[in-house]
């Protein structure tokens, strides 16, 4: 009785455990396979810029989760395999992804693209840096278009029946960022001369202050290298006092403690993080392009044209 009556149990317990399995395994046959192509882009900002043009006849994933440091980041065996199946995977180049090339090796034949390609790119012009790319162009809506035009192509090519998509996907897009663009230069316009400078962590608003008629100061080139030596600590505080510019800031990906430190000793205000290389997650400040560019604006004009020294 004793034998028996255990073994019932287990018995039971595990033709349940075939029936869930096996009830698992039919949803997930019933499930039907999506035979869209395949997109990876390398982080969530191309992602974001890929589906906007993409519409519904591509998937579009990003490599890099929201939040990740783009410059360094290493890529996963799971990215890896996901990579060899892709139709097509999408960078922004000008030394912005330095893993990508060992990525792509690494997953195959699959064709990539490089959105910056054609560009005729700003340099960066301190440190060991200089005379290389900044490859931050999409903080530029104006340059971003150039981007959308390169998507057009390649996924015109990837899926020829949804060429006159993409087209007026892409229509559709660019006259959001030409508005876009005309609000970033209404907003930036009320700030007064003497305070048009941009203070950063990272030299990520070339673009951006090239187009709206900014100076811009940091503590690095790229994040890449994040190195915070006292000499280019020193040289910011001090630029900051001269200036008398009253807020400054750094960007989400990297730690903003050095940047507080300037502020302190500069007797600035720490005026909070913008978002650069990455998007924030779907509930969050950022969650697209052009959420992040108004979201980075109204941190500029509150503690630029409101923050009194």
């Amino acid at each position: 009785m004793f034998r028996r009556a255990w073994r019932h149990p287990l018995s039971f317990l595990l033709l349940a455990l075939f029936a869930v399995a096996g009830c698992s395994s039919r949803d997930e046959q019933a499930q039907p396979l999506d035979s869209r192509p395949t997109v990876l882009t390398s982080f969530t900002v191309l992602a974001d810029l890929a589906r906007n043009v993409a519409g519904d006849r591509l998937q579009v994933r990003s490599i890099v989760k929201p939040g990740a440091e783009i410059h360094g980041y290493q890529p996963t065996p799971s990215d890896i395999e996901r990579a060899s199946s892709a139709d097509l995977i999408i960078e922004n180049g000008l030394g912005l992804e330095l893993w990508f090339r060992r990525f792509t090796a690494a997953a195959g034949d699959v064709p990539t693209l490089t959105l910056s390609e054609g560009m005729q790119p700003l340099l960066i012009t301190e440190d060991a840096y200089a005379g290389k790319p900044n490859p931050h162009a999409w903080m530029s809506p104006q340059r971003t278009m150039h981007y959308v035009d390169r998507l057009v192509d390649a996924f015109s090519d990837l899926d020829p029946a949804g060429a006159t998509q993409f087209e007026a996907n892409a229509a559709g897009y660019k006259t959001q960022l030409q508005q876009l663009d005309r609000d970033l230069r209404d907003a930036l316009a009320t700030i007064p001369s003497d305070r048009r400078l941009l203070v950063t962590c990272e030299g990520a608003f070339s673009y951006l202050t090239q187009d709206y008629g900014f100076e811009e100061a940091y503590l690095w080139p790229v994040n890449a290298e994040s190195q915070v030596t006292p000499k280019r600590m020193a040289r910011l505080i001090t630029t900051v006092r001269e200036r008398d510019i009253p807020t400054i800031y750094c960007e989400t990906t990297v730690s903003d403690k050095a940047q507080r430190e300037v502020a302190a000793a500069a007797g600035a205000r720490f005026g909070g993080s913008f978002y650069v290389d990455s998007l924030s997650d779907p509930d969050g400040p950022a969650a697209s392009l052009l959420e992040l560019q108004r979201h980075n604006v109204s941190l500029i004009r509150t503690g630029l044209l409101e923050v009194q020294r």
